[in-house]
């Protein structure tokens, strides 16, 4: 029997070590995005573009704006994103990590095309369903939410476990990085976005980068008004989407500069008309592309 475990053993850890391998050892900054559209904004600035392929997923390493880095697709959803950045870092030597795609807009005082970059995000669908009494919705009395709810809807804090902290840790928010904000403050202040897709649909208002404020993030597409609403009211949120909260999270535990920059590419249910992402889906994760560029020719740029 202790052989047996013994071999179990062996066999877990083996595909671990294998995975842990760096593949290059050029510093790099990742340049993530969710899905295609986004991807391609990003790939047709990449220099000398050479592909590996681990478990499946395609990693390109090259240069952007004179910055190395690898670029990935990490897939829809918050599990996705969430594995594909723990492959990265284990397999390449990552300084920071930059995301880069579209989103929803929350804040009423923002429109379809301005680039967010929020200071922090938070898991704003990790819930816990509460019971209906006579008297509402009750969660259970050794539970504890720190949110106002959406209706049987009630947010949880997240358990951290990592070096931080000798002990696990219960937080909400995962920061992005001081640094690269104050980068993206200096490049919000020098670009101009564009206001029309190729198909000529032309946004009503000027795109603006956005820079600080919250995000949030869950395993749900909204296109719901009310929903919408709660998000702003009570996360003080200008932008949700259903990746970049996971990315923080993976991004803090291993200790790596993080920030995510998000296109808005819809309202979430806050329009007048239909949901607007296909109509402007290729015009926000152009706009965000862009901004993503130019953060990194000025990151590279630093003292």
């Amino acid at each position: 029997m202790p052989h047996r475990l013994a071999l179990v053993a062996l066999a877990t850890a083996l595909p671990f070590s294998a995975a842990a391998q760096t593949l290059d050892d050029t510093p790099r900054l990742a340049v993530m995005s969710a899905f295609q559209p986004e991807w391609t904004a990003l790939e047709e600035g990449l220099a000398d573009p050479e592909d590996h392929v681990i478990n499946g997923k395609r990693f390109v390493t090259g240069e952007i704006a004179g910055q190395d880095v690898v670029l990935v697709l990490s897939g829809v959803s918050m599990v996705n994103a969430a594995m594909t950045t723990q492959m990265t870092l284990d397999a390449f030597d990552i300084e920071g990590i930059v995301f880069s795609g579209i989103a929803g807009g929350v804040d009423p005082d923002l429109n379809i095309g301005d680039v967010v970059v929020a200071a922090q995000w938070g898991q704003y669908l990790d819930t816990i369903m509460a019971r209906e009494t006579e008297d509402g919705f009750s969660i259970p009395p050794w539970m504890t939410s720190d949110f106002a709810p959406f209706g049987m809807i009630h947010t949880r804090n997240q358990t951290v476990i990592s070096a931080r902290s000798d002990t696990p840790e219960t937080r909400f928010w995962f920061p992005a990085d001081d640094a690269m904000l104050s980068v993206a403050e200096v490049v919000a202040g020098s670009l101009t976005l564009d206001e029309c897709s190729a198909e000529t649909e032309c946004l009503s208002d000027t795109p603006r980068i956005v820079v600080g404020g919250n995000g949030v993030s869950g395993a749900a597409f909204v296109d719901n008004a009310d929903l919408r609403t709660w998000a702003f009211d009570t996360f003080d949120a200008r932008v949700l989407d259903m990746e970049s909260a996971a990315v923080a999270q993976v991004a803090y535990v291993n200790e790596v500069p993080f920030i995510a920059f998000r296109s808005l590419s819809d309202l979430a249910g806050g329009g007048d008309e239909d949901n607007e992402m296909e109509t402007f889906m290729d015009l926000a994760a152009g706009n965000s592309a862009t901004v993503v560029r130019a953060f990194l020719s000025t990151w590279g740029e630093r003292g």
